[in-house]
């Protein structure tokens, strides 16, 4: 049994949270405010701490700050009743040992305080690093959206995996989202000022993929005219992310390896050993344990890129998050198509929710910004949604998702100018925006009517 402090600044939860631990046989204390918590953490010294976000007199992450700096080897679980990913990952990057939501659950707080009681006893002798700077994007086009448990799990991850350096593999479907997480891990990093390089492994030609990776020397094959960087060396102290990594050649895979294990490589037609401290993660769709056994994929490169796994769930088994990502994406088209925000029409989320989304967060995205696009006003309505789902299923998912935001817009525009006679006042009109808007859309896509 262990001391234990709670921190919340409502009557009811705390006193219910301390006599169910007192129950258990834990010796509780009790705090209501941040400077209390702090002045009890330091008096009580307890092994695990249950802490409030959202307290009078300032945020639990202050508290959860404050007492790290005290005792690094306290185990301190953070609740709230507000989700989000920002605080979530700000949590875990502050060393919180396990982040859950009111209201509570009886089973869930006490399995996560026996787990961190077990995980105090283990490692007892350990300390926690220093909390890592702030960085924010510029604009926060990397946010994750999520609020389902399978999310709040990948949250974690990314709060731990920030805090590191290690090689991570991110699996889970096409259009999940695993580059997206990949760069989160990067901008939450101490590293996030350093290059996130992306290396699609799909997408290059088998006899350029060792060049493109490594770099080579001038005069290296025909055509190398000049000597040229690879990515792992435009990676520098930064993250290379390495995507379809299941369709690197083995040769490669085999150099790879290498690059993993001695953080040393050479480019094509080189001599000269070269050293890179870039990060890698990798990400997948394809099943690399089956590869494993069927030797289209090296053992020993899987077990080296899966020192931390991350996978993503797919948006089917995640459908009470519909609702927070359609607002994320009909914010993200206000912003980028330059409207006003777009509200649905009543049965248009139900709609959503009863889709198969086999291209998961990335047809979603698709879906709503073509239903904005195609609005007429200030709601999407219904008949929009349904027309648009039901021309997804009747193609190919990776068809579906090739037009960008620009190709779609662009697309819309012309089809309505055509239809009004080129009479771009009434186009105007229909696309909901100004005519001098419209006039500047159209010279920045080039449309004109041949």
């Amino acid at each position: 049994m262990v001391d234990l402090l709670v921190v919340d600044d409502e009557y009811p939860i705390r006193e219910s949270i301390a006599m169910f631990m007192s129950e258990k046989g834990h010796q509780v204390h009790m705090a209501t405010t941040v400077k209390e918590a702090v002045i009890e953490f330091e008096k009580a010294a307890p092994q695990v701490v249950i802490l409030d976000i959202r307290l009078p007199d300032g945020s639990g992450l202050d508290a959860l700050s404050r007492m790290q700096a005290i005792d690094s080897q306290s185990k301190i679980i953070m609740i709230t009743a507000f989700q989000d990913m920002e605080t979530t990952i700000e949590a875990m990057k502050r060393g919180a040992y396990d982040y859950i939501h009111k209201p509570l659950d009886a089973d869930e707080l006490e399995k996560t305080v026996a787990e961190a009681i077990e995980s105090f006893e283990a490692d007892i002798r350990s300390e926690k690093g220093q909390d890592l700077p702030e960085c924010r994007p510029a604009f926060d086009h990397s946010e994750i959206v999520g609020k389902s448990r399978e999310m709040k799990e990948v949250f974690k991850m990314i709060g731990m995996l920030c805090q590191n350096r290690a090689t991570a593999l991110i699996t889970g479907e096409t259009g999940t989202g695993k580059e997206l997480v990949a760069r989160r891990i990067h901008l939450s990093s101490p590293e996030c000022h350093e290059p996130f390089i992306t290396f699609d492994c799909s997408a290059v030609v088998d006899t350029l993929l060792e060049s493109e990776l490594f770099g080579h020397e001038k005069g290296a094959f025909t055509g190398a005219v000049n000597s040229r960087p690879g990515k792992i060396e435009l990676a520098g102290l930064g993250t290379l992310f390495l995507d379809e990594i299941g369709e690197l050649p083995l040769n490669l895979q085999s150099k790879l390896l290498g690059f993993l294990e001695r953080k040393e490589y050479m480019r094509v037609g080189g001599k000269t050993v070269l050293q890179s401290r870039c990060r890698i993660i990798a990400a997948t769709n394809r099943d690399l344990e089956k590869m494993v056994k069927e030797k289209r994929f090296r053992e020993d490169l899987y077990y080296r890129l899966k020192v931390v796994m991350v996978t993503l769930p797919p948006l089917r088994s995640r459908l009470t998050d519909i609702p927070d990502l359609v607002s994320h994406f009909t914010d993200k088209c206000a912003h980028e198509l330059e409207i006003s925000p777009l509200k649905l029409q009543d049965g248009c989320m139900e709609r959503l929710k009863r889709h198969a989304w086999t291209g998961n967060v990335r047809e979603l995205e698709n879906i709503v910004v073509s239903a904005a696009i195609r609005s007429r006003g200030s709601v999407i309505l219904l008949d929009t949604i349904d027309s648009l789902l039901e021309n997804e299923t009747a193609v190919e998912p990776a068809q579906a998702k090739t037009q960008s935001l620009s190709q779609v817009e662009s697309d819309h525009i012309f089809k309505i100018l055509e239809s009004e006679g080129w009479n771009k006042t009434r186009a105007a009109r229909i696309l909901n925006i100004s005519l001098p808007t419209l006039r500047k859309k159209i010279k920045k896509f080039g449309i004109d009517e041949s």
